[in-house]
């Protein structure tokens, strides 16, 4: 039996195992058998050679990634964002690899990239599902365009297409500690009271990976799926975006419904409406922090500043450091900053003080001696220790 039909079997018998307190232990342990099998399933293969993927260079200060079914204006979206020359045309499919485009926005470059259309069992590798999948794990923010004629139900069959690949969406990374241990058993501690599970609910997770020693501290009430999650440690957290298009052929009552919902935007590519609002949202989502530096007694430069997110480095003093250069943090000193962030102009601050969007920083090094001798050419320092107490003592003088 191949890892499809252990799937699909597992699966079977979860739809038809009732809920309640009796069974709640064998749930748990069918969806860990499931995690495991799905993560065997998108493991690469180690007969033949390598598979055909979509070899994207990353570009500019953050990636985007337009994902959704065949035919719902990716293309289109991706013409009239960046200017890209990418075929667009009345029939599925058109587009059979991934393009990518350039957003100019706020100074900052964003990279947008138009992948193939997926289908239901894109999972399990229907339609070059798991190339389309794997170029959505590196994306910092995720646009699934959905057509706003069609139901809302190819919204939950896209989600759980990248829920069943470990793609979690709009979701923070939980709040659990763990540790695997050679000896000492299993540790399990909480800071609040637990109510989706209990110890026997952990315990016959562990065992199900085989776990026999470990430490577990459970900082939130988390759930079944969010300790499967840690004890996987493959998972992807992704901020997405719902993106209705095609607004322009439904009712007034529908797009305010769309507009209302939290992370939902409705646009029209064929009428150009709510672009500008689209571009303003993306960039909400990404957090973009700009950052422009200033040389000592000169004035900032508002021409190209560094540009800093959370996913790639944080937005602190020590990642503008290793942006500019890996060895600035070194020789750092300190640095002065003008914006939001700081208390008075200027505020003296660390390597850990955290940037906001449109700050100036000034970063000042520390001396350093060039050599063993002191700065330069000449002698600075005196070669007797510093404590008395260190120094040799001389030879009393003969009489």
């Amino acid at each position: 039996m191949g890892l499809l039909e252990k799937i699909k079997d597992i699966e079977e018998e979860m739809a038809r195992t009732q809920k309640n307190k009796a069974t709640e232990y064998h749930l748990g342990q069918l969806k860990a058998k499931l995690a495991k099998l799905r993560t065997e399933l998108q493991a690469p293969s180690t007969k033949g050679g390598a598979g055909e993927g979509f070899d994207v260079q990353k570009y500019g200060d953050g990636r985007v990634a337009l994902i959704g079914f065949p035919s719902v204006g990716k293309s289109s979206l991706l013409n009239e964002l960046t200017g890209t020359e990418s075929e667009a045309a009345a029939y599925e499919f058109t587009t059979l690899t991934c393009i990518p485009g350039v957003i100019h926005y706020n100074e900052a470059k964003i990279q947008l990239l138009d992948l193939p259309g997926i289908i239901e069992g894109a999972s399990q590798g229907k339609g070059r599902g798991r190339q389309v999948i794997a170029v959505c794990k590196s994306a910092d923010l995720l646009l699934m365009v959905l057509d706003a004629t069609k139901p809302w139900s190819h919204k939950e069959i896209l989600t759980r297409e990248l829920e069943a690949v470990g793609i979690r969406l709009n979701r923070d990374p939980p709040n659990i500690y763990f540790k695997k241990k050679k000896t000492g058993g299993v540790s399990i501690n909480a800071t609040l009271k637990m109510t989706n599970m209990d110890e026997k609910m952990v315990f016959r997770i562990l065992q199900e990976y085989k776990i026999h020693n470990c430490e577990l501290l459970f900082k939130e009430d988390s759930t079944v799926e969010d300790l499967i999650d840690m004890i996987e440690g493959n998972r992807r957290y992704v901020k997405c975006l719902y993106v209705y298009n095609k607004v322009d052929m439904c009712s007034m009552e529908e797009v305010d419904e769309i507009a209302r919902t939290p992370n939902h935007i409705p646009i029209s590519c064929q009428c150009k409406v709510n672009l500008d609002g689209l571009l303003m949202l993306i960039w909400d989502m990404m957090a973009l922090v700009r950052v422009y530096t200033k040389r000592v007694s000169h004035k900032p430069d508002f021409g190209d500043p560094v540009v800093l997110t959370k996913d790639r480095g944080g937005t602190t003093v020590e990642a503008l450091c290793n942006h500019i250069h890996r060895t600035l943090s070194k020789e750092f000193k300190y640095a002065l900053v003008w914006g939001t962030s700081s208390k008075h102009y200027p505020q003296r601050c660390g390597l850990t003080h955290q940037l906001e969007d449109e700050d100036v920083v000034q970063v000042v090094k520390s001396k350093l001696k060039s050599g063993e001798d002191g700065r330069g050419r000449f002698k600075t320092t005196k070669d007797e220790p510093l404590r008395i107490a260190d120094r040799t003592k001389k030879e009393k003088l003969k009489t």
